[in-house]
């Protein structure tokens, strides 16, 4: 599978891609477009840059991505259809008799590798893959997206410290930071002061390695993944806290926390859009 490698073309891809999944779930009237749109550029750089793929969602040797965040799926969806492991009708008719979900199903044939609706457990499981893969002296490599908000979730951290434990060095978290989860802010919630760097020295404390990058900077994301390929040797898991925008491309639904599920109103698109440049 060819990749992207100028910065300019991943941002119109992923411009394409954002507009794609508010085209459909706007048609469609599905929600759970806000925590979609934070990390769709994260996506972008993952498919069309990161990862090693090929034609066959089921080759043996391809890179392995959890999606922990499901209901996030409609950046995930758009680029399945966009690279043909998903029909383009299924997408386009999600929510009106397509086998497609609201939370992510493990589908493998469609390059789907957990279903993870309930938060908390893609992070597990892609622990369990990665730790696969190293004592079958497999290659690939494993990156999870996991939403900031899901952290809390106590699974996640037995997760990380079996992680650390093992130095599972093909296994790459990402976390969606966008502050905000279904009903307040994180700050608000369980957070002590600064959800951000809460959880920069809690992975660190559990002995990852940790980077932050800005998750909408295209070049902050390329460069934070090639130093990622750079580490050698028996180090642990990396994680990688990318501070995003809730609702990012559509102005009126950013960092609101009653778009977690809302769908916008013709009147709040027309406010205006980011990925229409």
């Amino acid at each position: 599978m060819k990749k992207i490698t100028e910065i300019i073309e991943l941002e119109k891809k992923a411009d394409y891609i954002r507009k794609k999944l508010v085209d459909v779930s706007v048609k469609n009237g599905a929600g759970h477009i806000a925590p979609s749109l934070s990390c769709v550029d994260i996506l972008t750089l993952l498919y069309y840059h990161v990862l090693s793929l090929n034609d066959d969602p089921k080759w043996e040797g391809r890179d392995r991505l959890v999606f922990s965040k499901a209901h996030g799926a409609y950046g995930l969806y758009s680029i399945l259809a966009d690279i043909g492991y998903l029909r383009e009708e299924d997408w386009n008719n999600f929510y009106k008799g397509s086998f497609l979900k609201g939370c992510i199903e493990r589908s493998p044939k469609y390059g789907i590798e957990a279903g993870c609706g309930s938060l908390g457990h893609g992070m597990p499981m892609a622990v369990g893959i990665a730790f696969g893969a190293k004592i079958q002296n497999k290659k690939y490599q494993c990156y999870c997206i996991a939403g900031d908000g899901e952290t809390q979730e106590g699974s996640n951290w037995e997760a990380v410290q079996f992680a650390v434990k093992y130095k599972l060095n093909n296994l790459i978290i990402v976390v969606d930071c966008n502050g905000l989860q279904a009903m307040d802010s994180l700050d608000n919630v369980l957070s002590p002061v600064d959800s951000y760097q809460d959880l920069s020295v809690k992975f660190a404390a559990f002995g990852c390695e940790v980077m932050t990058c800005d998750g909408h900077n295209m070049a902050e994301l390329k460069n934070i993944f090639e130093k990622v390929s750079e580490l050698k040797g028996d180090a642990g898991p990396v994680v990688i806290l990318a501070k995003t925008v809730k609702g990012y491309g559509i102005k009126a639904m950013e960092n609101v926390v009653k778009f977690h599920f809302r769908v916008p109103t013709k009147e709040e698109l027309a406010m205006g859009v980011r990925y229409e440049r």
